[in-house]
């Protein structure tokens, strides 16, 4: 068995795309639309972390968590990557928790993905 793809409700693909693509530097896997004016459904991948975003009505619900685990040295290089990008609308930090270190990142839509140590 394979691991889940999260599927996350956005509202907006110009946002949507800076946020996954342009600053968290996840790569366009595949997009989507019924016909032209149809809500986009997409894929990106960062590494092993696969997720879908959609603007279809019904296709999750704004303010899902994703924890997506990590070894601790790529988390800290991937928060100084994050943050030497200086994005306007996001400055992660890494956060100490009894498991070992999360960074939570709020995308545009009130979802969260959480970059973590736990069961990495």
């Amino acid at each position: 068995m394979n691991a889940p793809i999260p599927i996350l409700r956005s509202f907006d693909e110009a946002k949507a795309k800076e946020f996954y693509l342009d600053f968290l530097g996840f790569e366009l896997v595949f997009e989507h639309r019924f016909d032209p004016g149809a809500p986009l459904y997409f894929g990106v991948r960062l590494g092993d972390c696969r997720l879908h975003i959609s603007e279809h009505f019904g296709d999750g619900t704004p303010g899902a968590f994703v924890r997506i685990p990590m070894p601790e040295a790529d988390l800290r290089a991937y928060n100084a990557e994050l943050l030497a990008k200086k994005y306007r609308n996001a400055r992660p930090g890494l956060n100490e928790a009894p498991w070992g270190w999360d960074m939570p990142v709020a995308d545009p839509f009130s979802n969260k993905l959480i970059f973590t140590t736990a069961d990495a």
